[in-house]
């Protein structure tokens, strides 16, 4: 029987059935920060390999910010043009989000506003965090 309070359909993540805590924190942290899966190859070679592709162009971006080679603007349109890309990665290797409180065990089944919104914030704070972490050890100026 479908869960009336859910907005799509349960999805299960292969993580989600961890046996201990620290199992299932670690596998939780991976998923945030690694889009890919296994199954998403399998069934859009090109578009996770271009991800690939697109991941290491960012994060070389951010290594050349922290080098004083790239300002900030430049390393901010790379991110976006990062999240953007990231989107159409996880709907077609990850497509589910956690539904309720982030400490819970349920996930449903992502819509593509679902995943705007989960890539968009997820990469916010990760981006805001890099740029503290940079400016903070003076290596770029906002």
């Amino acid at each position: 029987m479908a869960d009336p309070r859910m907005l799509t359909d349960a999805a299960e993540p292969p993580y989600a059935t961890g046996n201990s805590l620290l199992h299932r924190l670690a596998a939780e942290v991976w998923d945030h920060l690694w889009p890919w899966s296994r199954s998403g190859f399998q069934r859009q070679r090109t578009v996770q390999a271009a991800g690939l592709a697109l991941a290491l162009a960012a994060s070389t971006a951010w290594v050349l910010a922290a080098l004083g080679r790239l300002d900030a603007g430049a390393i901010i349109a790379w991110w976006f043009g990062w999240s953007v890309f990231e989107i159409l990665v996880r709907l077609g290797a990850k497509p589910y989000v956690k539904d309720g409180p982030w400490w819970g065990k349920r996930y449903r089944r992502a819509s593509l506003m679902d995943m705007i919104c989960y890539v968009g914030f997820k990469n916010l704070l990760i981006g805001a965090s890099l740029f503290i972490g940079l400016k903070s050890a003076g290596l770029v100026v906002l």
